[in-house]
């Protein structure tokens, strides 16, 4: 937890000058940024960048009419000002009945430390070696002739959220990543490929060189690939792209499309979803987690739960706003950046995983595809109709044979929901995770 008295102070005060304007209700978030990027290619550092920011939003509301304002410029005599401008805003809008800060018994209270940011900004030239290691290594895999460059990243947000129903709360949290995308190949020949990671120290990353040789054998594989024709056949989706089909299923739930009738989730709270073998869990407190929060963008405390439990949809991904609007209990799920209104965000999600192996999913399939890359957005939430463009490799007689592209694979979410078995490779790293999934019942449409 960081506990950072002038920021407090400052959006403290932001509130008090609102109030006297005028306001009946208002909340600040002051967001002090501070971001590191390189670019390495062909050895040579192509790009090196570093930002500092500081970004403040006002939320006022008079009765039900609410308006937001986001502003860089933090001095004193400059707040009154922006207090003005955004109270003239509110009285330009229409009510809203469903907005409002919590009340005082619903705010978060005890805000727990979960470890989510490093004090030691890393040096420039830590960030060039790895971006370097990583495209060398890519490199240095026969067939490669080519890189997009080895990237590397680190930054770091100090975050103070007040608001005058008395909430106070500050958290500070850093990221960082390194990535390498390899070529292969010539002219309409060519393949590329990528690996990457991402964490919240700078020490939890996977060495530099693992991921610029996984990005370079993962294109060599991609070398050559064939069409198949139009089938019905099952599928298996890598882990990396199996983490999509729980985005997809967590954004079906999120509570403002619930709101609006506009996911084909709609009326299943309560009913079974996904197969009885599914559990989807979600966890804001774990420590140095990717998308962890001690307490949610309208200082509520979240909570961990089973959103899926045995197959059975548990509960919808609820802001203040869409939790009057549905008539339920919020869940601790508002998210809010400086310039907009909260809005319903998941934690760390994950699907919990089964006890068969990919390989063995691979040897019980007579024809089938293990998909490594999908393309496009053909996703409608409201029907659940899901079209993607897709590649990767064969399944014949029990093993991977040859690489496939140029298909697309079709089928309905709720259809893939229910059809979902998870593999037992899950890897919990980036905040919405997944282990390998097999699929049936799903069309490949090739040539």
């Amino acid at each position: 937890m960081t506990h950072n008295a002038p920021d407090a102070a400052l959006t403290n005060d932001l509130l008090d000058r609102a109030k006297r304007a005028g306001a009946t209700a208002a909340d600040a978030i002051l967001v002090r940024s501070t971001s590191l990027s390189v670019s390495v290619r062909t050895g040579k550092v192509e790009h090196i960048e570093r930002s500092e920011s500081s970004d403040l939003g006002l939320r006022v509301f008079k009765g039900h009419k609410q308006a937001i304002i986001a502003t860089s410029d933090l001095r004193s005599n400059k707040l009154d000002e922006l207090v003005r401008r955004v109270l003239d805003m509110a009285d330009a809008t229409p009510d809203d009945p469903y907005a409002g800060l919590a009340e005082p018994a619903q705010l978060c209270r005890n805000i727990p430390i979960l470890d989510l940011a490093e004090n030691q900004e890393p040096a420039p030239d830590l960030l060039i070696k790895a971006a370097g290691e990583a495209e060398a290594a890519a490199l240095a895999v026969g067939g490669i002739t080519n890189t997009e460059g080895g990237d590397a990243s680190w930054g770091r947000s100090d975050i103070t959220l007040a608001a005058s129903n008395g909430f106070v709360g500050q958290y500070a949290r850093t990221s960082c990543g390194i990535s390498c995308t390899a070529l292969a190949g010539t002219g309409t020949g060519m393949e590329r490929d990528y690996d990457y990671d991402s964490a919240t120290y700078w020490s939890d990353l996977r060495v530099a060189t693992s991921i610029g040789r996984e990005a370079a054998e993962r294109t060599v594989r991609r070398l050559n690939p064939r069409r198949v024709a139009s089938q019905q056949v099952p599928i298996i989706y890598e882990a990396r792209q199996a983490r999509d089909l729980v985005s997809h299923l967590v954004s079906a739930i999120n509570g403002s499309s619930v709101a609006r009738k506009s996911t084909f989730l709609k009326d299943k709270l309560g009913q079974a979803v996904c197969g009885s073998n599914i559990v989807i869990h979600e966890d804001p407190f774990v420590p140095r987690g990717p998308r962890s929060r001690p307490f949610d963008g309208e200082g509520l405390a979240p909570q961990p739960r089973k959103l899926i439990d045995n197959g059975i949809l548990t509960s919808w991904i609820l802001d203040l706003r869409s939790a009057r609007q549905l008539g339920l209990t919020p869940t601790g799920h508002g998210a809010r950046g400086v310039g907009g209104p909260p809005s319903p965000s998941a934690s760390n999600v994950w699907l919990q995983a089964g006890t068969t192996s990919p390989e063995e999913m691979i040897a019980d399939i007579k024809q089938g595809l293990y998909l490594t890359d999908c393309l496009g957005h053909g996703t409608n939430m409201v029907t659940g109709d899901y079209s993607r463009g897709a590649s990767g490799f064969w399944i014949e007689n029990g093993k991977l044979t040859y690489p496939v592209n140029e298909l697309t694979i079709a089928g309905n979410l709720a259809d893939i929901f229910k059809a979902m078995q998870p593999a037992n490779n899950l890897t919990r790293r980036f905040g919405m995770d997944a282990p390998s999934v097999l699929v049936t019942g799903m069309t490949v449409a090739g040539q």
